[in-house]
C-alpha cells in the first residue's frame, strides 16, 4: 500500500513513519515535508506527487498564539494544503485521513462526543472547521473516502515547542529547580502520540467508503497543577512549580472527549494513561 504523509518530518508525522516502518509492515511512504523543501500549498509541486492509495494529512500551523499574530498564514497556508491534497485524492481515486483538532470550544456537556456542536475559539481552531467544511464537499461531490481524527491534546517522546509538557521538559533540562507556568486549573484531555500513530494505521487499513468522523482522546481530563504532580513524581529530584494565574484569550476550562465511537466502529483504545506517558518522558529525557 503506498501512503502519502503530508507533515513527515514532524511530530506526529516521525511516529507515524517509524510505526508503518516495522519490519512485518508493507507499506510504502511517500513523505511530503516543508523541512524536504517540499511545499504543500504550492500546486504546481503537487503535481510532482506519485500516485498512493490513502494520504494522511498532517502539514498544518497549528500553535494557537501564532495563528493570532498571523491569521492570514493560518488560513492561507491550512487551506492551500488541504485543498491539494484533496485534489490529489480525486486525481488518484485514493482516500484521504485528516487530522483536524478540537473545535468544540467550551464543553456545554462532559465529556464531549462527535455530536457536540462544533464552536471554533481561535483562528487555527476555526480554519481546522474551514477544512473539515473542505472534506465533505469533497467526499459529496467526488466521493473520496475521508476520515477526519480530531485529536486532543496530543503529546509524548520528542515534542517540542511552545506546549506545557514540552516546555517543563526544556525547564528541567536546563536544571531549574524552579518551574514558571500560567494558569494551574485548566483540565485537558491529553492523548500519547504513539496512541495517535496507532490510530492513523487502523484508519490506513480500514476499509472505507464515507466520510468518518472520530474524537482521538484518552477520556480523562487532568488539570495543570495535576500534570506538574505526576511529574515531579517520576523525578529523581523534586522542583518546586510557581504558577502565574494569567491564562490565554478564550480560554476552555475542561476539555474531556468520548472515545467511545472510534472505539466501536475502528476498535481502537488509548494504551498509555497520562503518567505513564510522563515517566516515559522523563526517563527518556534522563532526569
Amino acid at each position: 500500500m503506498k501512503v502519502a504523509i503530508s507533515g513527515s518530518h514532524g511530530f506526529v508525522g516521525s511516529n507515524l513513519c517509524s510505526h508503518l516502518n516495522k519490519p512485518d509492515n508493507h507499506y510504502e511512504i511517500i513523505p511530503i515535508d516543508i523541512a524536504g523543501s517540499f511545499d504543500l500549498s504550492d500546486k504546481a509541486q503537487c503535481e510532482k506527487i506519485e500516485q498512493f492509495d490513502v494520504f494522511v494529512h498532517l502539514a498544518n500551523l497549528a500553535y494557537v498564539p501564532a495563528s493570532y499574530e498571523n491569521p492570514e498564514l493560518f488560513y492561507r497556508i491550512n487551506y492551500l494544503t488541504t485543498l491539494n491534497a484533496l485534489e490529489l485524492c480525486r486525481k488518484y481515486n485514493a482516500s484521504l485521513i485528516y487530522v483536524s483538532s478540537y473545535i468544540y470550544g467550551s464543553p456545554k456537556y462532559l465529556p464531549v462526543d462527535e455530536n457536540h456542536k462544533i464552536n471554533p475559539f481561535n483562528p487555527y481552531a476555526q480554519t481546522k472547521v474551514i477544512c473539515e467544511s473542505l472534506c465533505e464537499g469533497y467526499h459529496r461531490d467526488f466521493k473520496i473516502p475521508i476520515i477526519i481524527l480530531r485529536p486532543f491534546n496530543i503529546y509524548g517522546i520528542g515534542q517540542k515547542g511552545n506546549l506545557l509538557i514540552p516546555e517543563i521538559v526544556q525547564q528541567l533540562k536546563q536544571g531549574n529547580s524552579t518551574i514558571y507556568l500560567k494558569d494551574p486549573s485548566p483540565k485537558r484531555d491529553y492523548v500519547n502520540v504513539i496512541d495517535v500513530a496507532n490510530a492513523l494505521k487502523i484508519c490506513i487499513d480500514f476499509e472505507n467508503s464515507k466520510i468518518r468522523k472520530y474524537n482521538l482522546c484518552s477520556g480523562n481530563s487532568y488539570s495543570v497543577r495535576e500534570l506538574t504532580e505526576i511529574v515531579n513524581a517520576n523525578l529523581r529530584d523534586k522542583v518546586n512549580f510557581q504558577f502565574s494565574e494569567s491564562d490565554r484569550p478564550n480560554e476552555v476550562n475542561e476539555t474531556r472527549g468520548s472515545n467511545k465511537k472510534i472505539m466501536e466502529e475502528l476498535g481502537w483504545s488509548p494504551s498509555i494513561d497520562l503518567a505513564q506517558g510522563i515517566s516515559k518522558i522523563i526517563k527518556h529525557e534522563n532526569l
